[in-house]
Order: C-alpha cells, then sequence, then structure tokens
C-alpha cells in the first residue's frame, strides 16, 4: 500500500496526521477513516487534473469529493506536503489559496476571496500553520511561517511569521521570535488574550480617571 500512494505523498500524509491526532490509532485508520484525509487525496487527484488542463473533469472530482467529505477545496489551490484537517466539515478553500507545509486547519475554516477580481484573490499560508475552528482568512495575502489563527477569527491583512492573531477582525496578540520554529498545534486557545475585552478594561480604566478628575473640579468648586 505504502508503494502504491508514495508518488502523490498519500502515505506520508497518513503518517502526519496520526502522528498529530491524539485520537489516532495509526496511518491505517487515518487512510480509511479520516474525511480530511480523504479530501485532501481527492483534492490531490483534482489538481492535478486542474494544472493539466482537465478542468471540467477536475472540478467534478473536488464535487464528488465534497458530498462524501463537507469540504470544498477548488482543484485550482495549491497544498503542500501533510495538511492535516481536523474534522474538516465546512471548510472552503478557493481558487488560489496556498497552503504549505505540515499546517493544521479545524473545521469551518474558510480560504476565501473580498470580492469578485481575477487573478490571486485568496491567502497563502506558510509551513507550520495552524488555523481554528471557525476562522476566516479573506484576501490575497500572506499568512507567516508558524503563525496561529485562534477559533472564529477574522483575518484580513498580513500576518507575519510566529504571530498569533484572535479576535474580528483579527488581532495580533504575540508576535514569536523570526527564529523559532513553532509547532503548529501548540496554540493555548483558554488562555488567549481578548483584544475586545483588553480595549473595554482600557475604556472603564479612562472612565474611571475622568471621574476621579471630575470628583476633585466639584470638591474644589464647593470650598
Amino acid at each position: 500500500m505504502k508503494g502504491i500512494f508514495h508518488n502523490m505523498g498519500f502515505w506520508e500524509d497518513a503518517k502526519y496526521i496520526a502522528s498529530q491526532d491524539p485520537a489516532a490509532t495509526g496511518p491505517l485508520q487515518v487512510f480509511f477513516m479520516y474525511p480530511g484525509y480523504h479530501a485532501v487525496r481527492w483534492h490531490r487527484i483534482s489538481h492535478w487534473l486542474h494544472i493539466h488542463k482537465l478542468r471540467t473533469l477536475a472540478r467534478g472530482i473536488s464535487q464528488f469529493a465534497r458530498f462524501l467529505t463537507g469540504v470544498e477545496i477548488h482543484p485550482g489551490a495549491k497544498i503542500g506536503k501533510c495538511l492535516f484537517i481536523d474534522h474538516g466539515m465546512g471548510i472552503v478553500i478557493g481558487e488560489t489559496a496556498e497552503i504549505g507545509d505540515y499546517c493544521n486547519i479545524y473545521h469551518g475554516v474558510t480560504l476565501g476571496g473580498t470580492g469578485k477580481d481575477k487573478g490571486k484573490r485568496h491567502p497563502t499560508l506558510g509551513n507550520h500553520v495552524l488555523v481554528g475552528a471557525g476562522a476566516k482568512i479573506l484576501g490575497p495575502f500572506t499568512v507567516g511561517d508558524n503563525a496561529r489563527i485562534g477559533g472564529n477569527a477574522v483575518v484580513l491583512k498580513e500576518v507575519p511569521p510566529n504571530a498569533t492573531v484572535v479576535g474580528v477582525p483579527g488581532v495580533i496578540v504575540t508576535k514569536g521570535d523570526n527564529q523559532q520554529q513553532y509547532c503548529s498545534w501548540e496554540l493555548d486557545q483558554v488562555s488567549l488574550p481578548d483584544p475586545i475585552q483588553q480595549e473595554i478594561d482600557q475604556m472603564q480604566q479612562r472612565l474611571n480617571t475622568l471621574a476621579e478628575d471630575l470628583r476633585k473640579v466639584c470638591q474644589e468648586q464647593g470650598k
């Protein structure tokens, strides 16, 4: 089995996913049971047909894969080796999207565009990027190597390498050392800072300061 699928990276993909998912008992279980893995496997076939100008057949295969897996990947999208689509349902990856090696993408993610422009209109993910459940990355910009996108974030502009982005719209909350190599699956969703709450706290502090200043003025005028 390993020899049959080696040329398109099927077995390497399965081994990587098994190493990432604590629920997986091994590559064989991934090979037969994981819809995200199946979606990427079908995409590698449809992408080959797409670049060889057999685009109607390629699109047909991609739609068949969408029906089977709940994952929609346009045949034109470029996907590197060992992409782990966890759970998979509701993922959309657009025509000009590019995904590097060893990336992890969770369910409900969209790699989409922001309009009807032709040409490059979808994001490019570097290597070892993690995209949390429900996140939306929209537009023709780059998400750097080792970046991490928190669940339900909406990212509308470029993300530097090793950064963590959360919120709507996405805000960079941590910036890692450019020399540091993160494992893309290491994202503590519970302890991530909340930029909206931080703004509210800052506003509350300013209001408290203004209230204290006003109290002092009233006291001075009352003397």
